[in-house]
């Protein structure tokens, strides 16, 4: 999932907005002539040109890097980089473009959930053999190379990431003497609290049932065991109606249906939707990301500062710890008509690598993904939430129509209504959603 990158306003807003950063074809042809295991000499390359596209626009902090890192290119290899900076919404015209034969890069910077889409078009260099033999990567989660793995090989490397967690009325905690859930009771006996003493139209814990409702269900379902759907004999196969989604998505939709901590009548509101009702202070809790601060502020016209708000993790069933969230973030990666893939591993090595990745994500308002790194962010209290979640995050099925089963047809927010409104019992619900999704995902 790609990430704007965040401008930094208050240190409190620049260290909660971490939780920010910012879907088959024929097999691309692995890169076997890449020498992975260590940077070519200067001479090899000298003369040379590589063409490097970085989304966004540049600020001072990116700037800076990007001279350094291309500075560090040309001292380890004499080649020199062309660097171009493509806005986000313009991406994916210019990848479309260079794909059908225009100019294109040698190595391009990706939302990480774009990659099954690009892979799926033949346009992505298979990077396995480079990334296996890059002792920097491997110091990388595994958990953190989903999106990048198709079909079990390796097309981009992770470069910075982000996740969610809840947003919560610390003003309201205190008032009410209310601790930071650490287990699913917990959070319903706070949604509970909220709504009494704040009144029955305003949402303890507000369910999203919108266009992002899995990024606050998803966090319930895999603390249980759970998961969407796996990629089994060459074909997707949902797990919807297993017993750990099931428990997920019943704790889910019982916040409405069973505890009332969020109002029947709200189905499908998105987190757009809650942060409005939050800035109006009808809301207590949501899953969301940093991006979501100051525009509420600015609704708020100023009554809910950054001292009136926090995050905590979403805690797991058991109070284990944080539950796995989604994870998101920025990826990079090696395009099919790189003119020297050799050269191009060369960068993607130096780019991704501990010093430069680091310095991308610390930079960029991003999650390092190196444990040393990350560790820094989970040693302050109000980073920790996302640093911690970041380290057990997952993601959603990795394939292309992923995003009409959870965008276009809405598969499990038309479930989760059915349940709410009493039309259909979960067992159900999950087993007409299981098989649409399959047939989604297979078409």
């Amino acid at each position: 999932m790609k990430f704007a990158r965040i401008a930094t306003t208050t240190a409190v807003t620049a260290a909660l907005a971490l939780g920010l950063a910012a879907c088959g074809g024929s097999e691309p042809t692995p890169a076997q002539n890449a020498d992975a295991s260590a940077p070519a000499s200067g001479p090899k390359f000298a003369g040379q040109t590589l063409t490097v596209w970085r989304l966004g626009t540049p600020d001072s902090k990116q700037t800076a890097l990007m001279n350094d890192l291309n500075a560090k290119f040309k001292e380890l290899t004499g080649a020199e980089v062309k660097l171009q900076w493509v806005p986000w919404p313009d991406a994916q015209a210019k990848w479309t473009a260079a794909l059908a034969g225009g100019e294109g890069p040698d190595v391009t910077e990706f939302g990480n959930d774009q990659v099954a889409a690009w892979v799926a078009q033949d346009a992505l260099t298979d990077i396995t053999d480079i990334v296996k033999s890059t002792p920097d990567f491997q110091q990388i989660p595994q958990n953190l190379w989903g999106y990048e793995t198709v079909d079990g090989k390796i097309y981009a490397a992770p470069w910075g990431g982000g996740t969610r967690a809840v947003l919560y009325r610390k003003d309201w905690f205190k008032e009410l003497d209310i601790e930071i859930p650490k287990t699913w009771d917990d959070l319903v006996a706070a949604g509970k609290k909220i709504v009494e003493k704040k009144g029955k139209d305003v949402d303890g814990f507000a369910f999203n049932g919108g266009s992002d409702a899995n990024m606050s269900l998803s966090p319930f379902v895999w603390s249980a065991g759970g998961d969407f759907a796996a990629f089994e004999g060459g074909k997707w196969v949902g797990k919807l109606t297993e017993p750990g989604f099931k428990e997920g998505f019943q704790y889910y939709t019982d916040l409405v249906a069973k505890h009332g901590v969020s109002r029947k009548s709200a189905l499908t509101q998105n987190s757009v939707d809650i942060a409005t009702r939050f800035a109006n202070s009808k809301v207590g809790m949501y899953v969301t990301g940093g991006w979501d601060l100051t525009t509420i502020k600015e609704q708020s016209g100023g009554k809910i500062t950054d001292d009136d708000m926090a995050f905590f993790s979403v805690p797991a069933k058991d109070g284990s710890g944080p539950a796995p969230a989604f994870q998101g973030g920025n990826d990079i990666a090696i395009w099919k008509d790189a003119k020297n893939v050799e050269l191009a591993a060369e960068y993607l090595k130096l780019a991704a690598g501990k010093e430069f990745g680091t310095r991308y994500a610390k930079d960029g308002g991003l999650l390092p993904l190196y444990p040393e790194a990350l560790s820094e962010y989970a040693a302050d209290p109000v980073q920790a939430p996302f640093a911690e979640t970041f380290k057990v995050a997952k993601g959603f099925p990795n394939d292309t129509n992923w995003a009409e089963a959870n965008d276009t047809k809405a598969v499990l927010q038309s479930a989760a209504r059915a349940v709410i409104e009493g039309k259909k019992d979960v067992d159900t619900a999950l087993a007409d959603a299981n098989k649409e999704l399959e047939e989604i995902l297979n078409q």
